[in-house]
């Protein structure tokens, strides 16, 4: 029995002296003391925790080379190699976690509206829920600040910038032809249905190195990862019909939309200052495929859409009206892929190609034209750490334009050129805290048509300065080759440069959110030729140059008021250039100094209904008067629309909608155009820019068909 009790209280004493006491503290970056952090040895169950005063200790009975792990809610884990014979108290630092969602991001220039979007102005559905925007991603966009309504082109024009300065990507792939077919003086349309997109993210100025060929903006539309459910969709509108069917597999899923419009039968009803001889007719469609694969997505997207129309125009330099008939055709595909290769290391590539042709017959002149637009993206995503992430890759674009003019009497002209550009970027993102982040690249690229590379270094800086609030800044370098009208008379042009100052202000809690942003924007080298137009016997060269600057605002707030929603912008901007055929640096014609928007939607349940309100205007654009001896030194009157909509559920899935554009039946004038050679009297006569109506009457039936019978198109109007 004696020899029993010395052998445990042997076996106790050596059990004993093999633990080892690990002690130590843990503090934030400023040296405060973390109370409840949990500190163990992986794999082991010895561990843990801090008290008030941040220290810990515990023992434990491994040996040897071991792991330690410390770790605590909104802070990065740490973990550490030790060896426990050889281990020292010491202090540990822990760093706040960046990816939480109260951590800064960097706002500057950028506008996104998606539901993982920390910086979110507007919500998914907003692009196409605004009054007078009818379902057209441009309308809509031009309730923010920082954009112009210019109202005879339908395009979108950015902070002093033409609408040819903005670029358009989906799924991170260029689309070389935006907007559907339109004649001079008549406003166009985006091409794209906002039914099949889920996020926008639209750039006013500072944007990523990954993004270049553009000197103002970028527009990048994201479609629809995986859609919730099977459904279809039946349109009835005053204008045509569409039909939209999703199918959702257990990986896979395809949704497609199928339109047919035609004008004439609403042309009969609201008469119309076009003279029509064939009003619009379009047959569009798009469909998106999407796999899903063990690490990653593939999306398939596929557009078309086949436009024709005739009218008789007015034109100030001939006596009688001149027949302008158009056809156009477009299509446009892409492939995107986005996964990971391992858990640090994402890759995103795709492929796209866009065709368009256009046939114009002007009286008894043919003009005749073909677009192909190739882009093939490779860009890597690279997590460092928790804390620095590397984007990079490269792009290849290749544009191959040609053009025949065959006027009545005369020999037919050809034109057209061919530009392979490939480029390279690099960025990294930085986050030195959840207060401080910053985003660094460089972007170089190289055009068959011009010699030397492009150097665009790009810099963006964010500041938390409280829970809800924060500073942003950017800086960049833009470069762009000369727009197509250009091109296909002289390819020996080099790029159009600016320079992007960006400071920004950011408020945003509890569905409130207030941006203010002033800017500053230099032009270098733009084109310039002589003559009334660019023709190709004009002169052209780099020579011009110009500034914008301004300040932009803007306000939403979806929680004061029940059931109210509004945003309220407000852009100042003041800008001139000397470019095209200017005779100096003055103001261009599609600049208004002052714009002002405020959008409203209000939901009645009384009435089962949905019914906004959107209020725009611009002060006066200035134009060239050739009757004065100052250039461009005469504005236009103000420019106001008030526009309404009503959304009206029938039933759940079926939904009566109606909207008026410009209720006031406002005359809006958007310039003049005056007669190449003065008259008799010395005088050159001029006619109005106008809108082809005063007012738009659109009525619409949306029936949704699903399994849970609840889903319908309510937020899509």
């Amino acid at each position: 029995m004696k020899t029993v009790l010395q052998l445990l209280v042997c076996f106790t004493s050596l059990f004993g002296f093999s633990q080892t006491q690990i002690t130590g503290a843990v503090q934030d970056e400023f040296g405060q003391p973390i109370y409840g952090a949990n500190i163990f040895i992986k794999g082991t169950y010895d561990g843990g925790i801090s008290d008030e005063k941040g220290n810990f200790k515990f023992e434990t009975t491994v040996s040897g080379a071991q792991i330690l792990q410390i770790s605590f809610l909104s802070y990065e884990t740490l973990i550490l190699k030790i060896t426990i014979e050889n281990y020292q108290p010491k202090k540990y630092i822990l760093k706040e976690n960046v990816n939480t969602l109260d951590a800064v991001v960097v706002s500057a220039g950028t506008f996104k509206a998606g539901d993982n979007s920390k910086t979110t102005a507007l919500k998914p559905l907003d692009i196409v829920t605004t009054a007078g925007s009818v379902g057209n991603i441009i309308g809509a966009l031009e309730t923010l600040p920082g954009t112009q309504t210019v109202g005879e082109s339908g395009r979108l024009f950015v902070r002093g910038g033409e609408s040819d300065e903005t670029q358009t990507f989906v799924d991170g792939i260029r689309v070389a032809q935006p907007y559907g077919a339109t004649a001079n003086n008549l406003p166009t349309r985006s091409r794209f249905s906002p039914f099949l997109f889920d996020g926008v993210t639209f750039s006013t100025g500072g944007y990523s190195a990954e993004y270049g060929n553009a000197l103002s903006s970028v527009l990048l539309l994201n479609t629809i990862n995986e859609p919730v459910q099977s459904q279809t969709d039946i349109s009835i509108m005053s204008l045509g019909v569409g039909l939209g069917n999703t199918q959702k597999w257990e990986k896979s899923s395809l949704t497609f939309n199928a339109g047919y419009f035609n004008f004439a039968p609403y042309q009969v009803l609201v008469p119309q200052k076009i003279d029509w001889n064939k009003p619009v007719q379009v047959y569009s469609g798009e469909s998106v495929y999407r796999r899903k694969f063990k690490n990653g997505l593939l999306k398939v997207y596929g557009a078309f859409d086949y436009t024709t129309f005739d009218i008789n125009q007015k034109e100030v330099n001939f006596d009688a009206k001149r027949s302008i008939a158009i056809q156009n055709r477009n299509f446009y595909f892409n492939t995107s892929y986005k996964g990971y290769l391992n858990d640090n290391l994402q890759l995103q590539t795709g492929f796209g190609f866009g065709y368009g042709q256009n046939e114009l017959n002007l009286a008894n002149d043919v003009l005749k034209n073909n677009e192909r637009a190739l882009h093939y993206k490779l860009k890597f995503r690279q997590t460092i750490t928790n804390r620095i992430k590397l984007n990079f890759g490269g792009d290849v674009f290749h544009t191959n334009f040609d053009e025949n003019f065959t006027p009545a009497a005369s020999n037919r002209f050809d034109y057209g050129y061919q530009n392979n550009m490939t480029a390279l970027f690099s960025e990294a993102e930085i986050f030195f805290s959840k207060k401080v982040a910053m985003n660094v690249g460089l972007r170089s690229s190289k055009s068959n048509l011009i010699s030397d590379y492009t150097i665009e270094p790009r810099v963006s800086f964010a500041y938390k300065v409280a829970e809800n609030s924060q500073f942003s800044m950017a800086y960049g370098n833009f470069n762009q080759t000369a727009n197509q009208d250009y091109l296909k008379f002289n390819t020996n042009l080099d790029y159009e440069k600016t320079q992007h100052y960006i400071f920004n202000y950011m408020y945003n809690k509890d569905k409130r959110m207030l941006r203010a942003e002033a800017y500053y924007k230099r032009y270098a080298d733009l084109v310039k030729y002589d003559g009334n137009l660019a023709t190709y016997d004009s002169n052209y060269n780099n020579n011009g140059y110009g500034y914008a600057k301004g300040i932009d605002l803007f306000w939403r707030d979806n929680k004061t008021i029940k059931n109210l929603d509004y945003w309220i912008s407000y852009s100042y901007i003041d800008s001139e250039r000397d470019y095209k055929n200017y005779s100096k640096e003055v103001t261009p014609s599609f600049i208004a100094n002052h714009n002002f928007s405020v959008v409203t939607k209000y939901w009645v349940d009384q009435l089962k209904s949905q019914i906004s309100a959107t209020y725009t205007f611009n002060s006066g654009r200035p134009y060239n008067n050739p009757n004065s001896t100052d250039f461009m030194n005469e504005k236009t009157k103000s420019f106001n629309n008030l526009s309404l909509s009503w959304a009206y559920l029938v039933s759940q899935q079926k939904i009566l909608f109606f909207s008026v554009t410009n209720v006031l039946n406002a005359n809006n004038i958007f310039g003049y155009q005056y007669a190449n050679t003065p008259d008799g009297n010395g005088q050159f006569q001029r006619q109005a820019v106008t809108q082809p109506a005063n007012q738009f009457f659109f009525v619409g039936f949306f029936w949704t068909i699903s399994d849970n019978k609840k889903t319908n198109n309510l937020n899509n109007l």
